[in-house]
């Protein structure tokens, strides 16, 4: 086992895997990793499961204080790395020293990146996830956000060689813009819905409000007017549920939402679409495009063809070396290898 300690938390860094599936029918939510590409990917770098538990963070990432050395990756929104101070690379795995120090600067563009260890966190499984339901008060680490003073482990003490310098092509990182399309097949209540309103939803551009967190995100632009009121007899919503209350806006659920609602859903949006909108933050845009379902099929399809070549293919360089510079009291890292894809 390695173990650190959480010196500055951030505003919202907990414990997330994959999610707590099979247990929506008893009233608990899935919960599990916002971004799931980058998810999988920060667990693909450092050679873990595909289920291993990592730290995600909100806006601005933890200081980390290591006891132990470990091999980590950094992925998702874009933001500074810096290992005691110096600058290192995100979407790659390093060895980390036991007594340094990992922090982050504020995310630059994008809302949630993930941090993972070489094998996974060590936290009590709850329902067989390691998953942070904060609402429930339940799963991660004591059901709660981290905070200072706080002390994790994580499977192992890897040796440095261990996946080191493992990296995603620069083709494969995605970017976090502060517009963005999400594609959606309409229903199950479309119908529920006025002609006008179905068509403000299509062309519209919704704002993202402060009304956001990790159970969903209610935007604010075109009025989405009902038929007959706002009210159904509750049936199951799903992340990527768009629901619209009373008030005409629409809320898109996410990964902790509730597993019943009694408000229409017009729309879902599709699973591969979910990563890059749990990206947006207050004041960024989204505007939706219908597809079809086969459509949407084949696109998670091909998103799982990129996960498995990904996971097969040799994403390393050779012995790496880096040069560390401090230029005005700003630190770079600069690696003087030719990079071998």
């Amino acid at each position: 086992m390695g173990e650190f300690k959480i010196i500055e938390a951030g505003p919202c860094t907990t414990v997330q895997d994959r999610g707590r599936y099979g247990y929506q029918r008893y009233g608990m939510p899935v919960a599990g990793a916002m971004d799931d590409f980058s998810y999988k990917m920060a667990n693909l770098l450092v050679g873990n499961e595909a289920g291993a538990a990592v730290l995600e963070y909100t806006f601005q990432g933890p200081a980390i204080k290591f006891f132990d050395g470990a091999i980590i990756a950094v992925t998702g929104a874009r933001a500074a790395v810096y290992l005691n101070g110096c600058l290192l690379p995100d979407w790659q795995s390093f060895f980390v020293p036991g007594g340094s120090v990992l922090s982050f600067a504020r995310v630059e563009q994008g809302a949630r990146s993930y941090i993972a260890f070489q094998g996974g966190l060590q936290v009590e499984e709850k329902l067989k996830s390691r998953s942070t339901y904060l609402r429930g008060e339940f799963g991660g680490y004591q059901g709660r956000k981290l905070k200072k003073d706080d002390c994790l482990e994580f499977y192992g003490q890897p040796q440095k060689t261990d996946y080191t310098c493992r990296y995603l092509p620069e083709k494969f990182i995605p970017d976090y813009p502060s517009k963005v399309e999400g594609r959606i097949i309409l229903g199950p209540q479309v119908e529920c819905f006025s002609e006008e309103g179905a068509k403000n939803f299509l062309k519209g551009r919704y704002k993202v409000t402060e009304q956001a967190d990790r159970m969903g995100y209610r935007l604010e632009g075109p009025e989405i007017k009902h038929k007959d009121g706002a009210d159904i007899i509750s049936d199951g919503v799903a992340a990527g549920s768009i629901q619209v209350p009373g008030h005409q806006q629409p809320i898109i659920l996410l990964a902790d939402c509730q597993t019943t609602g009694g408000y229409p859903k017009i729309a879902t949006v599709i699973s591969v679409d979910l990563a890059k909108i749990a990206q947006l933050k207050p004041g960024d845009i989204i505007s939706f495009r219908e597809i079809e379902l086969a459509e949407a099929h084949r696109l998670l399809e091909e998103r799982e063809k990129l996960f498995q070549q990904i996971r097969t293919r040799k994403m390393k360089f050779g012995p790496s070396k880096f040069l560390n510079l401090k230029i005005n009291e700003d630190n770079y890292r600069v690696m003087i290898e030719e990079i071998r894809d």
